[in-house]
């Protein structure tokens, strides 16, 4: 009696399981996200994928942290200019979560006990706290920064304006005149908007830390940039 060979590489896997449902919730969201609909999608059996995923929220964790793992963290290492560490990371972070918009719910939970998410959240509040931030303080740069970045990518706002000039009556919506042309210049407006939005948030926390160093002695890693930025820093709530 003869044997169906073993197949080399394993029918499924963590990693099959993962890019399948991230693709299904890129394409539908994260409500068509089932182990009916997976198992369908990968040609198995629905209990099957217990052997690797406990529950569908798992699963989504999984995905979320996928997500995130393509996050570069890189300009936190060896940081010595903190807000130029900063801006790139969420230049990074919002490119990550641009690609894939429908899972940004599941991330703004928080990093939970998910491994990629807990190394971003380590290494902000690790550039912050290195250079001089109180550690309070670093904890809520950490936490700000994640409210505008996954803000950010939670819906466009050019895009939520119609590109029919007839449904802004000027009698009703004297100041809308040309809200009809937002719709086709989304990615130029919204990316405008993070630009403008990333660089208050970063001035506010310059005379924040401007004040602390004032306050306190120069704290460790002031950059040039930095210390130049708090010189004409006034008073500012800079508090741990």
């Amino acid at each position: 009696m003869w044997r169906m060979a073993r197949p080399r590489k394993p029918l499924l896997s963590r990693a099959l399981i993962v890019e399948t449902a991230g693709a299904l919730v890129d394409a539908e969201g994260l409500e068509a996200v089932s182990t009916r609909r997976l198992a369908a999608a990968l040609g198995v059996s629905g209990p099957s994928l217990y052997n690797h995923f406990r529950t569908k929220d798992e699963i989504l964790d999984a995905v979320a942290d996928a997500v995130s793992a393509r996050v570069d963290l890189s300009m936190f290492e060896g940081c010595r200019d903190w807000r130029g560490a900063l801006r790139a990371w969420a230049h990074s972070y919002r490119d990550a979560l641009a690609d894939h918009p429908n899972i940004v719910p599941v991330l703004a939970r928080g990093p939970g006990r998910r491994p990629a998410g807990l190394r971003v959240a380590d290494a902000v509040f690790g550039a912050m706290t290195d250079a001089g931030w109180p550690p309070a303080q670093a904890t809520r740069i950490g936490a700000l920064m994640r409210y505008f970045i996954l803000g950010s990518a939670v819906a466009s706002f050019a895009g939520g304006f119609v590109d029919d000039e007839a449904a802004y009556d000027p009698a009703d919506y004297p100041h809308l005149g040309q809200a009809h042309l937002l719709a086709e210049r989304r990615r130029e407006v919204d990316e405008g908007a993070f630009d403008t939005g990333l660089a208050a948030l970063l001035d506010g926390l310059a005379l924040q830390y401007g004040a602390l160093a004032a306050g306190t002695g120069a704290p460790a890693g002031t950059g040039a940039a930095t210390a130049g930025t708090a010189a004409s820093a006034g008073p500012a709530d800079a508090r741990a």
